[in-house]
């Protein structure tokens, strides 16, 4: 099933205005992606987050890297001098040369080594699934266009008609056929249409302005629809699964982290020191080592491992809450896509017996067996058919990409 295309440059609108800018709108158009994948790429680049992806993954990669040293944290290195020139001057000298070394803890290093691969992990994960929320966002863009092109091809058809059916009719009230009241008649009709063909052209602006937004680019001539989907169930690698799941390793992993880190780090130095005790005595050097092991303190422990425990039970959470959404989602897109099938089909009954009444109203109309108000009637219902036959074609390709959506299938 195709939507039918939209020829913008054929619009004949009863404003020049609205004219003038939708033909404004395709001259400055940039190169319009032809496909609805090629469309999600360009939207990519242009997405703020994913602008950001890619100095978030290099944070990730330096915490790794962070957490594999062989040590917690850097060296430091302190100097120090003491005489007594500004009080006995006696010649005494002291140069004093530290370097310090921070050391992991008991388990310290194995956790936080896994806490930040797992927050690599969950930067991959996120991405992937900001990418399926995008596609989304495209996709509802994508149909909104195709909907209110066909609405507005509906609106062009309607004004045709019109125009045509008041020519015959000012062409046989002129011949004395008809009364002067079916000549308004056919003349409101003319006029309504042309303020229906308007408003869809201002409808068409405004989702096409709203799909350049999303994508840089303007929408393509033809909006083709995705296939039907291989499965009616989310799988293991649905992008808003993996991403809940990788949530959840992350914190699972700081609460481990915050369990191995009780206190601060414990601290190796190497300490020289040089000194005279008076002028003209020879410098002695002296080496030592000093161990520094902090104190755990028992609040600042159960800080930090309730926060790491209150971010776990959120990240439980919110998996849970994902793994039944998602199949909430899948079931109830399975029901809208086989129910708006059903829909179409009626809407091809309904619009096979509305034309052939409009046929049998135009032979009565013709013949003089009935009036104008009959032949419009059943020239708005058949309109009306056609119109629903065009909607419900958009909306079942609407509903077979969410279908897509829900089951975290990008479009390919």
């Amino acid at each position: 099933m195709h939507t039918m295309p939209s020829h913008p440059s054929r619009y004949r609108t009863p404003s020049r205005f609205t004219g003038w800018l939708l033909t404004l709108v395709l001259v400055t158009a940039p190169a319009t992606a032809q496909t609805l994948p090629q469309a999600l790429e360009q939207a990519w680049l242009l997405h703020p987050q994913a602008l950001a992806g890619s100095a978030r993954s290099a944070q990730a990669a330096a915490r790794v890297e962070a957490a594999s040293g062989l040590t917690p944290g850097p060296a430091t290195l302190s100097l120090g001098a003491a005489s007594d020139r500004f009080h006995a001057n006696q010649g005494q000298r002291e140069w004093e040369v530290e370097m310090a070394v921070p050391l992991w803890l008991p388990g310290q290093k194995a956790a936080q080594s896994a806490e930040a691969a797992s927050g690599q992990a969950q930067v991959v994960a996120q991405q992937h699934a900001l990418r399926l929320q995008l596609a989304g966002e495209l996709r509802t863009a994508w149909w909104a266009v195709a909907a209110a092109r066909q609405t507005r091809a509906q609106a062009q058809q309607r004004l045709d008609t019109a125009q045509a059916l008041m020519a015959n009719v000012q062409r046989r009230y002129q011949a004395g056929e008809l009364a002067r009241i079916d000549a308004n008649l056919a003349q409101r009709e003319v006029l309504a249409a042309q303020g229906a063909l308007a408003d869809s052209d201002a409808a068409l602006l405004q989702t096409e302005q709203a799909f350049r937004t999303l994508t840089g680019t303007a929408a393509p001539v033809q909006l083709d629809p995705e296939p039907p989907a291989v499965q009616d169930a989310p799988d293991q690698d649905h992008p808003l699964r993996a991403a809940a799941s990788a949530a959840l390793a992350q914190a699972q992993a700081r609460v481990r982290s915050a369990d191995a880190t009780r206190r601060a780090a414990p601290e190796l130095a190497l300490r020289m020191v040089r000194d005279r005790g008076a002028a003209g005595q020879p410098y002695a050097n002296t080496l030592g080592v000093k161990l520094t092991i902090p104190l755990s303190s028992e609040p600042i422990v159960r800080q930090a491992q309730s926060a790491a425990l209150a971010e776990l039970a959120l990240a439980q959470a919110e998996h849970d809450q994902v793994e039944r959404k998602l199949a909430l989602d899948a079931d109830q897109a399975r029901r809208h896509l086989d129910a708006t099938a059903r829909q179409l089909s009626q809407a091809q009954e309904r619009l096979t017996l509305d034309t052939d009444t409009l046929q049998l109203a135009e032979k009565a109309f013709a013949l003089g067996e009935t009036d104008l108000t009959a032949l419009l009637r059943a020239r708005s219902d058949a309109l009306e058919a056609q119109a629903l036959v065009g909607q419900q074609q958009v909306a079942l390709a609407a509903a077979r990409s969410h279908m897509h959506q829900t089951l975290g299938v990008l479009p390919k």
